[in-house]
């Protein structure tokens, strides 16, 4: 359920969030699609594939990290003004099911955003035609970095 109640400092937070994650390397590296932005809200698509496996066929733990953490960071960029950057400083992964689908659903979404601190819930789903499982969780506290142009949006 999306937060409706938050209202983004940036009234082109779409936009911003949708150019930052397209310039984001490791996220086109494993093929993870960001297809819905709301604020306080990201959901980001992952295909299964064979090279982002481990040895029993399951999408990797670190690859299903990495892509929930970027969910997370930019359901907390949504609602930051527009020449801030937004960095992880601490989460938490619980992996409640083998990640086995032919595509993932990761979706973050923001408990409590802050000036400096926000913290935000993230969660994995396998999809399998139209069968969703829920894989794994995420407790993610977001850092606002302003006033460095080497972290912006």
């Amino acid at each position: 359920m999306p937060p409706t109640d938050f209202q983004p400092a940036d009234p082109a937070y779409a936009e911003r969030v949708r150019e930052s994650f397209a310039r984001q390397a490791a996220m086109g590296t494993i093929g993870a699609e960001l297809v819905r932005v709301e604020a306080g809200e990201v959901e980001v698509q992952l295909a299964w594939a064979a090279h982002l496996t481990q040895q029993h066929g399951f999408l990797h733990g670190g690859i299903l990290g990495a892509a929930l953490d970027s969910a997370c960071g930019y359901a907390a960029s949504t609602l930051m003004p527009a020449d801030v950057g937004v960095l992880s400083i601490e989460y938490k992964i619980n992996f409640v099911a083998p990640a086995r689908g032919q595509r993932f659903r990761l979706v973050g979404t923001v408990v409590k955003p802050g000036r400096t601190i926000s913290v935000v819930e993230g969660r994995a789903y396998a999809v399998e035609g139209d069968r969703e499982k829920l894989v794994a969780t995420m407790s993610a506290t977001m850092m606002t970095v302003a006033g460095r142009d080497d972290v912006k949006s």
